[in-house]
């Protein structure tokens, strides 16, 4: 029989605490998933929202806060980022904390309202509003209410397609503002970089600053190396400040970096920011006027004046024949009674004289060209955004047009910025597998070379996964060939050395440096990086396969600048690396007696299309100049493959920047013509290039992607700015912006600038066309018959036709290349040339001819006295639909090309025919008219048609270049002013 005490289970120590350790596991976990869905970052504590030394931190630079809540480090362990890592980035951390501290954006000025246009629609035609008064006071309610509900339609009519037109230009507009704002910030989410929109920028993002870019919020320094900032912005001051992750750490948003390079931590977004506060008290509407637009308001105010002269004669005529009797009824009977003379007889003769005058004027005014530049800016800007060119200032539409140089970067423009390492040396040595046959010690030192000198990073998220090489397409190439060629692990270098001081690269070093300290054996080395001659100059010994440093003597040093020759004939960027062990943590570092290690050449080629949008400028009479830093003879290898150097210009002239620097201005204005390509240029030879062509008359634009292009970005008329490559200080100095970095980009802006104005051209032939057969029609028929063809309903859907939907049809055509065969527009170029002063007047006596000849000669056609208005209404009517078509070409005799691809167009000629129909065939009594027959109809159409044979046979007369305003100008001064 068992005991007791073998019945009890066996005591296992082991067992028991395996048992106990897979509980404590389990509670982890649960007590995990708990935490997980309770929301882990909603507990950011120290640094609520609400906390009032946190917001004043960066704003008020509250060092003391600064160092109480730990330094940078500390700021970002608060609010549960990383230094090195950055936040963790997901969906749901990133809505927390724009929960906790709001997001990114500004206050913005509020867009009008649909109601606010059509009250601006209703504020340009108040005088016809009172003419409804007129015609109950004239007719009484009883009768007058048809004229008051016709000039009511026509009003209304103006007043909607105005309003919607305007409403939908504004939102247009508005649109792409927020599209230019909306730039990308690298940032490090999860340990990784990777671009973000600036609008999803949240506290506790690490934001990556270098050279260029503008602080995307409030924050401070992690880590910076030589961190220069230009505080203008904010106040007014434009001396640099230097940034320090210790001393002076406080980043403001709006600033701009000016050198160096870093990492900052953001703590503050949108309207806590110092330039979120200001943009709260300076969001406002821009309502500026665009030099075209000012142009067309004195050619109205010219117009209005001539049509309030007229409105005035024809007033005087009008009150004339009425009072002394000389205006019949349709009895034939005298109108005015000299034996009734009453104050009320006298105010309705008046009151019925008065509108017509009015209506002469609202007419003749060409009220719609605002709505035509209007609409063709906008409609320009909408399909140069989808050409990729992003509009910043409307002004440089009209502007473009006019532009007779381009001074274009190479890198980026006119290559397709995707570098490569396709050659590399060591010493004068070419070794075709760099990890076998260069000695160990010249690859540990390159990897140094390159791995830490340098803006790029590397990231590799596991061993099997290819690494994420991050920076400017030079650093991506270089890290590219350290990691595939030369077997460097990023992440073991930066352990293993450690950054003293660094040097960051900029067009006038055209080199950058580090200083580092190698871990393992105290070691402090200088390591250099940049433009291969420069480099070379500064070296004395150079470093073979073997690893054994030589004396660099004169015939190794002219070996080497051959083989630098050589890779630059190839139209290879040539990048040197250098060093030099130094002795100590010197406070600069050392660029004397360097150690040359090698050679790398970098293959960018050029754009396929490049060379075709090149010869479209030169036909188009726009000069193109390539300014770039690479070596003259990379510069002169890739001018030749885009045709920018021909043979068959022999008189260009290739030019480095340190030869046209030390000439005189004279000398500089004398070849500055013949320039087609500057190497090795600075920022300032670049804006040297600028003022010398705007001085011998150039219409400049430039393109440009750095801080260095800033200075001649803002000289030149137009600045063009890189949207892939540009830096965000270039954007903002630029007036477009080419988002796919393609200079063939450039050329059809330059095609969209000069369409902007011809279609103002054709808008202004088809409008006074117009306005000079109304006018003349209206004057004639006055003064000889006392009568005016035309009623005021009429004449007032004839101005409809003409501002509204005319503007609507002219302002959305599109550019064809026939443009790009002509000379740049003049910026002094009269807006109405001498073609179409012959086309307009050759269409205006066509127009009067037909209207008064049916006005006097309109019973041939049998019918009464009211159908014949009704027919001269709509034969002017069709008339001006007719010529809308010739208005479409100004030079060009087939006015019918490339309508069909138009619909806009043909959707608004298709609208006014059938509104046409409408007026005469049912709203007949509201529009003052009377059904027409099939011959009447056709009768009209067969006589509106006949502009177009006009149109085309008035092309055949030939018209002087000169401006008709100078020849008559130069006839009508004296024969002695001649000589």
């Amino acid at each position: 029989m068992d005991s007791a005490a073998d019945l009890l289970p066996r005591w296992r120590p082991a067992k028991q605490w395996r048992k106990a350790m897979n509980v404590i596991r389990t509670c982890h976990r649960l007590a995990g998933l708990l935490s997980a869905s309770t929301g882990h970052y909603v507990a950011i504590k120290i640094l609520a929202a609400d906390n009032d030394d946190f917001k004043g931190l960066v704003k008020e630079k509250r060092e003391d806060c600064f160092r109480r809540l730990g330094g940078g480090a500390g700021i970002a362990a608060a609010l549960e980022s990383g230094v090195e890592s950055g936040i963790r980035g997901d969906e749901h951390d990133v809505r927390r904390r724009r929960e906790a501290f709001g997001g990114n954006t500004y206050p913005k000025r509020k867009p009008k309202s649909f109601w606010r246009h059509v009250w601006d629609a209703l504020s340009n035609v108040l005088l016809i509003v009172l003419l409804l008064c007129f015609g109950i006071k004239e007719h009484g309610l009883k009768d007058g209410w048809y004229d008051g509900v016709s000039f009511f339609l026509a009003v209304f009519l103006v007043t909607a397609i105005s309003a919607v037109s305007n409403h939908g230009q504004a939102r247009l507009f508005d649109r792409l503002a927020r599209d230019s704002d909306d730039i990308t910030v690298t940032v490090i989410r999860g340990a990784r970089r990777q671009e973000v929109s600036i609008f999803d920028l949240v506290v506790g993002d690490v934001a990556v600053l270098k050279i260029g870019d503008v602080v995307p919020a409030d924050g401070v320094l992690l880590e910076g190396h030589a961190l220069q900032v230009d505080e203008s912005s904010m106040t007014g001051e434009s001396h640099p400040v230097h940034v320090d992750a210790e001393k002076n750490p406080f980043l403001a948003s709006g600033v701009k970096v000016i050198d160096g390079y870093g990492r900052m931590l953001v703590t503050a977004v949108g309207t806590d920011t110092v330039w979120g506060e200001m943009m709260s008290f300076i969001a406002r509407e821009n309502t500026d006027p665009t030099p075209l637009q000012e142009r067309l308001e004195g050619l109205m105010s010219s117009i209005g004046k001539v049509a309030v002269a007229i409105a005035v004669l024809v007033s005087a005529v009008f009150t004339a024949r009425h009072f002394t009797g000389s205006t019949m009824d349709d009895q034939g009977r005298p109108l005015f009674d000299r034996r009734h003379v009453t104050l009320n007889v006298m105010f309705r003769a008046l009151v019925k004289i008065l509108p017509q005058a009015v209506t002469i004027v609202v007419v003749a005014i060409p009220e719609g060209l605002p709505l035509a530049v209007t609409l063709t800016l906008a409609f320009s800007m909408k399909r140069m955004f989808k050409e990729h060119a992003l509009v910043r200032r409307l002004s440089t539409c009209e502007t473009m047009g006019s532009v007779t140089a381009i001074c274009t970067d190479k890198t980026g423009t006119l290559t397709l910025n995707q570098m490569k390492v396709t050659e590399f040396w060591v010493g004068t040595d070419r070794p075709r597998a760099a990890a076998a046959e260069v000695a160990g010690d010249v690859i540990g030192l390159l990897c140094q070379g390159a791995g830490l000198n340098t803006t790029g990073s590397v990231y590799r998220p596991d061993n099997v996964s290819p690494p994420e090489i991050s920076g400017s397409p030079t650093e991506k190439a270089l890290l590219s060939w350290a990691v595939e060629k030369l077997g460097m692990d990023a992440d073991m270098l930066k352990r293993s050395c450690k950054v003293l001081q660094v040097e960051a690269f900029n067009s006038d070093k055209k080199r950058s440096g580090v200083l580092i300290r190698d871990n393992a054996t105290g070691a402090v080395i200088a390591h250099w990086k940049g433009a291969a001659e420069m480099i070379l100059a500064n070296c004395s010994a150079y470093v073979g396969a073997d690893g054994v440093d030589r004396e660099l003597g004169l015939e190794q040093r002219r070996n080497l600048e051959m083989v630098i020759s050589d890779m630059a004939a190839a139209s290879l960027r040539c990048i040197a690396f250098a060093y030099k062990q130094v002795d100590g943590e010197h406070s600069r570092i050392d660029d004397e007696g360097l150690t040359l290690l090698g050679f790398v050449g970098l293959k960018d080629p050029c754009r396929p299309e490049v060379r075709g949008a090149i010869e479209a400028c030169i036909k188009a009479g726009v000069a193109v100049k390539m300014v770039t830093g690479d070596n003259v003879l990379t510069a002169r290898a890739i001018a030749e493959e885009c045709g920018i150097i021909s043979t068959n210009d022999p008189d260009g002239i290739v030019i480095e920047g340190h030869e046209f620097r030390a000439m005189s201005s004279e000398q500089q204005l004398e070849i500055v013509d013949r320039i087609r390509v500057m190497a090795r240029s600075l920022p300032m030879d670049k804006l040297a290039l600028v003022r010398r062509l705007k001085q011998k008359g150039h219409v400049v634009a430039v393109t440009g992607d750095g801080t260095n292009d800033v200075p001649a970005l803002k000289e030149a008329d137009v600045g063009l700015s890189m949207g892939v490559q540009g830096t965000m200080v270039a954007k903002e100095s630029s007036d477009i912006i080419i988002l796919n970095d393609n200079f063939e980009t450039v050329v059809k802006v330059t095609r969209w600038g000069r369409h902007v104005f011809n279609n103002i051209q054709k808008f202004i032939q088809f409008q006074l066309s117009v306005n000079v057969a109304a006018l003349i029609i209206n004057l004639v028929s006055v003064v000889t018959s006392g009568t005016m063809p035309l009623t005021m309903v009429q004449l007032l859907l004839a101005n409809l036709i003409m501002d509204t939907m005319g503007a609507l049809a002219l302002a959305t055509d599109t550019p064809t290349m026939a443009l790009m065969e002509q000379s740049p527009i003049c910026r002094t170029a009269p807006l109405i040339s001498n073609a179409m002063w012959r086309n307009l007047a050759a269409q205006a006596v066509f127009q009067v001819a037909v209207v008064l000849a049916l006005h006097y000669g309109g019973h041939v056609f049998g019918i009464g006295e009211k159908a014949n208005g009704v027919m001269i209404f709509n034969a002017f009517v069709l008339c001006q639909v007719f010529n809308g078509l010739n208005a479409r070409e100004i030079e060009r005799k087939n006015i019918f090309a490339g309508v069909l691809r138009n619909r806009m167009f043909l959707g608004i000629i298709a609208a006014t025919l059938a509104m046409q129909v409408v007026m005469v065939e049912v709203l007949a009594r509201l529009a003052g008219t009377e059904r027409l027959g099939w011959a009447q109809w056709s009768a009209c159409f067969a006589i509106a048609a006949m502009s177009w044979p006009i149109g085309w046979a008035v092309k055949f007369i030939p018209v002087p270049d000169r401006p008709l305003r100078e020849i008559l100008a130069r006839r009508s001064r004296r024969p002695e002013d001649r000589i």
